[in-house]
């Protein structure tokens, strides 16, 4: 039997319906690939592989026929394979357990794989958001929160920005065509903070008897 660990949510990505008036401008998941490249440093992992190869084709190449040593690098090409493929997998469980959402009101990051986090950010609590921009137009955009709001490095991973510790940074994390989401989340958050508040007003009792 089937079985959707998030069939209570109302809305994919949100803990309950939004309020009156707030609208879902945007919302997506990290890449796969980008995020194994990014986050799990798939990139570094392959290089680090093919140095291996090299330096074992190397060492016994002098002493052994040319097709006996290239023979030798097989483990460490099969050990990579085995690898990537892991980190490719855990990239890929983190993404399907990822739902970044941008309203009309704040940005709702539903982020991990073995715990789940739902947070909510309104664009009042977002001092400033950071775009980092990669040629194939994946992208990271990065929130710098304000006030009392403070969030463990370790608990947002890989939903943080990298090598920001004090205070960490959540991260819309390795997103499609993230140019144009984040021109989406800076309408919205202008459009927020500069919408004017209306407060009740509450009557001074005293003065109106005195008078």
């Amino acid at each position: 039997m089937s079985h959707d660990d998030f069939e209570i949510e109302p809305i994919e990505g949100l803990p309950e319906q939004p309020p009156e008036g707030e609208e879902i401008l945007w919302r997506g998941k990290p890449s796969t690939m980008a995020l194994a490249r990014e986050a799990l440093n798939l990139n570094w992992v392959i290089g680090y592989f093919v140095l291996l190869m090299g330096w074992r084709f190397v060492t016994v190449v002098d002493v052994l026929p040319l097709g006996q040593a290239i023979g030798a690098t097989v483990p460490f090409l099969m050990l990579a394979i085995v690898v990537c493929v892991l980190l490719i997998a855990v990239a890929k469980i983190q993404a399907a357990n990822t739902v970044y959402t941008i309203t009309s009101a704040r940005i709702v990051m539903r982020i991990g794989a073995a715990l789940t986090l739902t947070l909510n950010l309104p664009y009042r609590e977002v001092g400033n958001a950071a775009l980092s921009l990669r040629k194939d137009g994946t992208g990271t955009i990065a929130l710098e929160t304000m006030g009392e709001t403070r969030l463990s490095h370790l608990v947002l991973w890989p939903h943080a920005r990298p090598w920001t510790f004090s205070p960490s940074q959540p991260a819309l994390r390795c997103i499609p065509d993230a140019a144009h989401v984040a021109q989406i989340l800076a309408r919205a958050a202008e459009a927020r903070v500069n919408m004017p508040q209306v407060k009740r007003d509450t009557p001074d009792f005293n003065a109106v008897a005195a008078e």
